[in-house]
């Protein structure tokens, strides 16, 4: 690309550093335009790659920080072009002039997600690499980190080459049955091209099970807290958020409005919900809170329901149990530190998941985290295992799942292989535009719209 582009690439608040890069076949020189070297020795165009050189930036109005010039030379940089990234102050003042210089250098303005659209372009990162880089940035625990990283360094890329290679091979055996039909050919004998696509189509359907645990690691999980009144909903929500968010009282309906808050427990980010204590009541204004906790309870992708373990069950307990149990749900059996007198038996039979626990004293907190990663799914997966991260994975990976189950139909109903081969093509198809080896401009440009501008 003969463009040379630049962007603040830092965020553009009050900092120790802030970085503009630079990017395109003339960016060294570009940049040689508006730094000077401490040193008059090496002018900044002859510096080799993966060389720092220590100077000042400067516009026509004169100096306008200190800084470090880094350089990156074709292919070896992030974009596979060469790069100068210069580091000033993380001043908004100075980062901005020292972009203006650049731009009366030369450059133009990157467009979001530019350099990583370069470094898909020139061949430095797969498309589902590209896309783990603002999973990346956007990463909010250890396992959403983990997992992005092990996406952007060719964990899926990998696993989808091996399941392309093997798709492609039969496809390639397939091609030379209909050309040469007299030949025999073991691959293709009925048993042995069904355990080919059985193994592929066992592998789209693991990422596919992980799908919904993944999204939960990325963006958290819609939760509700719901119960009746003072079983403890608004102390536990104080407990997860770590701080007073709700207000605690002894007096029955204290909340009356829904208050939320995002908050992370081990892996997992939970955007929950208190609400109004869930009870009859002639209270008109206590009523409309219980009318829209009941309508979040409804709406809710997990109810975490609270239960008052050291009173005997009621006529409200009942009734929330049976509306929870039939959501994802987890049953919280609250005030263990006052001992337990509640029916446990009903509530485990209503619930797959129960915890015994004090949201006073915060005893029980790590197994609510237990039965929030088993319930989720998160707890299945592993720090390094790729996972499919956008809802254009999954959709390039249901089409070619849906392809093999139609070309292994075809073996058992003894329909002619090339019929077969038809199968075969459209799934490597949609495994390639997975990995934007035959993606759609359109596709490319729709998936670096929402980069931000640096990266």
């Amino acid at each position: 690309m003969d463009r040379v582009i630049a962007a603040i690439s830092t965020a553009v608040a009050p900092a120790g550093i802030g970085v503009v890069r630079i990017s395109g076949d003339r960016a060294i020189e570009v940049a040689g335009r508006i730094f000077r070297p401490a040193s008059k020795k090496r002018a900044l165009e002859d510096a080799p790659g993966y060389t720092a050189m220590y100077g000042w930036v400067f516009d026509a109005d004169g100096d306008i920080d200190e800084c470090v010039a880094l350089v990156f030379r074709a292919p070896h940089s992030y974009t596979g072009e060469d790069v100068v990234e210069l580091s000033c102050h993380g001043g908004p003042y100075l980062l901005q002039r020292t972009l203006r210089a650049a731009f009366s250098a030369g450059a133009v303005p990157a467009q979001p997600g530019e350099f990583t659209k370069r470094a898909f372009v020139n061949g430095k990162i797969d498309l589902t690499g590209a896309e783990a880089v603002m999973d990346l940035i956007t990463a909010n625990s250890r396992l959403a980190a983990k997992s992005a990283l092990a996406v952007r360094e060719g964990a899926l890329y990998r696993k989808m080459e091996t399941v392309l290679d093997e798709l492609t091979t039969a496809a390639a055996n397939l091609s030379a049955y209909v050309d040469f039909p007299d030949d025999d050919i073991p691959e293709l004998e009925s048993g042995a091209l069904d355990k080919t696509l059985k193994k592929a189509e066992e592998t789209l359907n693991n990422l596919l099970d992980k799908f919904d645990a993944g999204k939960v690691v990325r963006e958290g999980i819609d939760t509700v807290i719901v119960g009746r009144p003072n079983v403890g909903k608004s102390t536990l929500m104080n407990l997860l958020a770590g701080h007073e968010r709700s207000i605690v009282t002894p007096v029955a309906g204290t909340t009356r409005d829904i208050v939320e808050e995002t908050v992370r427990l081990g892996d997992i980010i939970l955007r929950l919900a208190d609400t109004a204590g869930l009870r009859k009541t002639d209270d008109s204004v206590e009523s409309i809170g219980v009318g829209r906790a009941e309508s979040r309870l409804e709406r809710a992708a997990l109810v975490i329901a609270v239960f008052d373990g050291s009173e005997p069950l009621t006529e409200d307990d009942c009734e929330l149990a049976e509306k929870s149990s039939r959501q994802t749900s987890i049953a919280v059996i609250n005030k263990k530190d006052k001992g337990i007198i509640i029916n446990t038996e009903y509530i485990k039979n209503k619930f797959k998941h129960t915890v015994l626990m004090s949201a006073e004293t915060g005893e029980g907190l790590e197994e609510l985290e237990k039965a929030l990663g088993e319930i989720t799914g998160v707890a299945a997966l592993s720090d390094n295992e790729p996972i499919l991260s956008t809802e254009r994975q999954r959709l390039c990976v249901v089409r070619s799942l849906e392809c093999i189950k139609e070309a292994r139909q075809a073996i058992r109903e003894s329909i002619t292989l090339d019929a077969v081969g038809v199968c075969i093509d459209g799934a490597i198809d949609a495994l390639l535009e997975l990995t934007g080896e035959r993606a759609t401009e359109t596709v490319v440009d729709r998936i670096f719209e929402r980069f931000c501008v640096g990266k």
